[in-house]
C-alpha cells in the first residue's frame, strides 16, 4: 500500500505562484510512475502533469509553460511548480501513484486563484 499526503495548496491572486508537494510512502518511489490530477468545481477530474520513473514528463495543455513537475527521489516527493496562476486553475489538487498494476490517490489539496 502506498500513502500519499499532499501539501502546498492555498489561496492566492491571479498571476501569483504556487508549490505543490505531495509525500510518497514506500521504497520503491523512484519505480513509481506519478501523476497530478485536478478537479475544479462541477467539473470531472483530469490529468494536469505526469514524470515516470525515467523523468519523461507530459502536461495538459493549457498548463504548459506555466506548471513544472518534478520529484525528488531521494526524498520520496513529487513536486508541481505552478506560476502564473489563473482563475481556471482552481481545483482540488490530486497526487497519483502507479506501481506495476496498483494506483494510487492522495487525498489532495485545495488550490484557490481569487483576488
Amino acid at each position: 500500500q502506498v500513502q500519499l499526503v499532499e501539501s502546498g495548496g492555498g489561496l492566492v491572486q491571479p498571476g501569483g505562484s504556487l508549490t505543490l508537494s505531495c509525500a510518497a510512502s514506500g521504497s520503491a518511489f523512484s519505480s513509481y510512475y506519478m501523476a497530478w490530477y485536478r478537479q475544479g468545481p462541477g467539473k470531472e477530474r483530469e490529468l494536469v502533469a505526469t514524470i515516470t520513473s525515467a523523468g519523461m514528463i507530459t502536461y495538459k495543455d493549457s498548463v504548459k509553460g506555466r506548471f513544472t513537475i518534478s520529484r525528488d527521489n531521494a526524498k520520496n516527493t513529487l513536486y508541481l511548480q505552478m506560476n502564473s496562476l489563473k482563475p481556471e486553475d482552481t481545483a482540488v489538487y490530486y497526487c497519483y501513484a502507479q506501481y506495476y498494476r496498483n494506483t494510487y490517490f492522495g487525498q489532495g489539496t485545495q488550490v484557490t486563484v481569487s483576488s
